[in-house]
């Protein structure tokens, strides 16, 4: 982009429309006006932009939000509505007084704060590189999650405010301004300028650095503010030009953005607007330099993954002998659960020397099972477990909720269900089924048969003192049977949506035990149950939801630990050949929704303890969650496995601890 004139900060005069620039000699016969056109200036407000990461190729940067803050446009600097204003009026800007000894406050993003995105650091992050053999969509985000990102946002709204009073004092009253900062470095300005310096340097080739030392010295700026000769247009096109050529194309828009903020505050000395624009060129220099890590993340995951055991085994054997770590409790709990499960053939021909390994795997992400039972080695995989434990407990708690359903259908299978007098009263339904009690949101990803309201069922919309849904019914042509397959799947994608609408950070058992009743009242939406019986099936759920002593869970739970052991025999028994790459394309590539996924359709297999239809109906609903469960259990126990047998399960360790140190380089 050419060069946009010479310009620079500017301030308007109170009596006459003359116009002063930086890059004219100060005159002092404006002081009074100054004062005068102050009173006029209208309170900054901070504005934070909103950030949008689009997608840069085969992956994409997930879009954060920032905080939102009112705008209130630029400073009132229309000479025409301070001209009449009564001199008594008049007033001074009142600056916030700092000590000359406080340090400066530092830019919300500095090169310090991306040096973790430099790619030296990324190969030596154990973390990240564990955590890239399970997600194929990790990358690099700005943190504004949580407490920390509150925090995060606090201090940049601070500097960014700071910055606003000190470019205002400057304009208003530059005796005061001098005499506080003189001609240094020790406030706001010049710590950003030397922040943008240092982040372009390490996103620019070596050979261009020299231009980059010759169109941002930041030095020579500063005199140049100081003596009003400051040509922040002529600097607003040079960074503009080196963005752009550096950058991808999709961030240009972005980058004339804020070349158009920063040229028009400083044309119209809206401070608001030209600090806008400077926040703008950090959030681009901070895209800019997510789009290198990004890319550098899906270029280098092969190799990553390839390498994970080997370095994985040195960074832990270092440990080991630093004693930074203790082996001793891992080996105690291997030793324990080798002693403690059977030798089941079917484990033995499936998991080979991995059988207790496994075994004791499956048991450890059931809700029965202490959560801090794992030994230190799961170190990086707490996160998955977790998730899996909650899973686990989402898919049981899901399951009881059917089986409660099942006997509670059974029970009024053949009341007549045209009666009306005995079922559930307008109040609870006679609003569309969608809206009833503004818990229930439809997944965005239902296909046209995971519809929320029930095929069998047409409420009535009059909503008439006299009428009742139940009135409304139509009973289905198709056969019973049919029918009350399709019932079920509807009624089990319905509680999957409404658990969808709780709260993700509360814990599962929490949110289980807070939607029991709306849970209650969806699954009696189904059946032909009296009214009355509702507060009883309540208390029912209640008793089995997350309850470890509940017979009922524990009967789902061990069914579901038998069907997950099993599908975990068949995923190692096809993985543990596989090269690290290779299993993390089998893994996560070929995964499934969830427990969350909408159902599929029945299996052919039957039980003798319930009928045919029955059996078809559950073991439909439970396959998605136990295979996707299972995959994700083999492929995190194989990697694991291949890190620790040979470090502390199944090997010598001291025999290890003899092996010369490597290099943790790749």
């Amino acid at each position: 982009m050419g060069d946009q004139g010479t310009g620079g900060i500017e301030s308007r005069g109170v009596e006459s429309n003359t116009t002063r620039r930086m890059s004219e000699p100060r005159p002092n016969s404006h002081d009074e006006q100054i004062q005068q056109k102050s009173a006029e200036t209208k309170t900054s407000s901070t504005e934070s932009e909103e950030q949008k990461y689009a997608q840069t190729g085969p992956r994409h940067l997930l879009p954060v939000h920032g905080v939102n803050a009112a705008s209130n446009g630029g400073l009132s600097r229309n000479p025409s509505t301070s001209s009449n204003a009564s001199r008594d009026s008049r007033m001074l800007f009142e600056f916030p007084q700092r000590s000359r000894s406080s340090r400066p406050l530092e830019p919300p993003v500095t090169k310090a704060t991306l040096s973790e995105l430099d790619v030296n650091k990324i190969i030596h992050n154990p973390k990240l590189r564990h955590d890239i053999n399970f997600d194929p969509d990790l990358h690099f985000r700005p943190n504004v999650d949580g407490e920390k990102g509150r925090r995060k946002q606090e201090k940049a709204n601070q500097f960014w405010n700071t910055l606003t009073e000190q470019l205002q004092l400057f304009i208003v009253d530059r005796d005061e301004f001098m005499s506080r900062y003189g001609q240094g470095e020790d406030w706001c300005l010049p710590q950003l300028l030397k922040s943008v310096k240092e982040i372009i340097q390490t996103l620019v080739p070596q050979r261009d650095r020299m231009y980059l030392d010759e169109g941002l010295n930041v030095e020579l700026i500063m005199q140049q503010f100081g003596k009003g000769i400051a040509d922040l247009e002529k600097l607003a096109s040079w960074l503009s030009g080196v963005l752009k050529s550096h950058c991808a194309p999709m961030r240009d828009e972005w980058v004339d953005e804020m070349y158009s903020q920063l040229t028009n505050g400083n044309q119209t000395n809206d401070m608001e607007e030209l600090v806008q624009g400077m926040r703008s060129l950090l959030s681009v220099l901070e895209a800019m330099k997510l789009d290198v890590a990004n890319h550098q993340i899906r270029c280098l995951r092969p190799i990553l993954i390839e390498d994970t055991v080997h370095f994985e085994q040195r960074f832990f054997l270092k440990k080991i002998r630093d004693r930074k770590m203790d082996p001793g409790p891992a080996q105690a709990w291997y030793l324990t659960v080798s002693q403690y499960y059977s030798q089941d053939p079917a484990s033995i021909q499936a998991f080979g020397e991995m059988g207790a390994f496994f075994e004791a795997l499956c048991k450890m992400i059931l809700p029965s099972t202490d959560p801090y039972s794992h030994p230190d080695t799961f170190v990086f995989d707490e996160e998955r477990m977790a998730k899996l434990r909650s899973d686990m407990l989402d898919a049981i708690n899901l399951e009881i909720c059917m089986r409660l359903y099942e006997g509670l259908e059974r029970k009024y299978r053949f009341c007549d269900s045209m009666s009306s007098m005995s079922a559930i009263p307008t109040p609870f339904l006679s609003t569309p089924f969608s809206d009833a009690s503004g818990f229930l949101s439809s997944r965005a990803d239902d296909d046209d048969s995971a519809h929320s309201r029930p095929s069998s069922l047409v409420f009535s919309s009059a909503g008439s003192a006299h009428s009742s849904p139940r009135a409304s019914l139509i009973l289905p042509t198709a056969n019973r049977l049919e029918d009350q397959q399709t019932k079920s799947k509807n009624l089990y994608n319905s509680l999957v949506a409404l658990l969808q609408t709780s709260p993700t950070s509360s814990r599962s058992v929490s949110r289980w035990k807070a939607m029991k009743d709306s849970l209650a009242l969806q699954i009696f939406r189904f059946t032909n149950a009296p009214a009355q019986d509702l507060l009883q099936f309540e208390d029912e759920l209640d008793t089995h939801l997350s309850e470890l002593s509940s017979p009922l869970f524990q009967q789902v739970e061990q069914y579901y630990h038998y069907h997950l052991l099993v599908e975990v025999r068949q995923r190692v028994k096809d993985f543990k050949g596989l090269t690290g790459a290779a299993l993390f394309s089998v893994a996560t590539g070929g995964r499934l929704h969830g427990p969350n996924r909408a159902w599929d359709g029945p299996r052919e297999n039957v039980s003798r303890e319930r009928t045919s239809l029955e059996n078809a109906i559950r073991e439909a609903r439970e396959e998605g969650g136990v295979e996707d469960m299972a995959t994700r259990l083999a492929h995190m126990g194989l990697l694991h496995w291949r890190v620790w047998s040979h470090l502390v399960y199944a090997g010598d360790l001291d025999s290890v601890m003899t092996v010369p140190d490597m290099s943790m380089a790749i």
